[in-house]
């Protein structure tokens, strides 16, 4: 699983980046065909840090959230929530179907 983390309008630390990319990581026990993901952190207004996540499995499905919220780690969190609902509900349709 590739993951890329990039900013706009701003750096993130090291730290930061390894953090995001140790929540991002945990996402692959939802669906195992996880090809890649990619974290986009917009800084422009700094008071109000702006995430948005596109995960690719190789099933041809991308799913792909977007948040902000006063706290950088408040909206990763938030963020992994929305995508692991998105995987959840994905999931059962595939296995569901009959």
């Amino acid at each position: 699983m590739q993951v890329n983390v990039s900013t706009r309008h701003g750096e993130l630390s090291d730290a930061a980046k390894q953090k995001i990319i140790d929540k991002v990581e945990k996402l692959g026990k939802f669906i195992e065909r996880v090809s890649r993901i990619d974290v986009t952190v917009d800084l422009e207004k700094a008071d109000v840090p702006s995430v948005d996540i596109i995960v690719a499995t190789e099933l041809k499905k991308e799913f792909q959230a977007s948040y902000s919220s006063g706290e950088l780690y408040g909206c990763i969190d938030q963020i992994i929530d929305k995508i692991q609902q998105q995987m959840k509900k994905f999931k059962e349709k595939l296995t569901d179907h009959r």
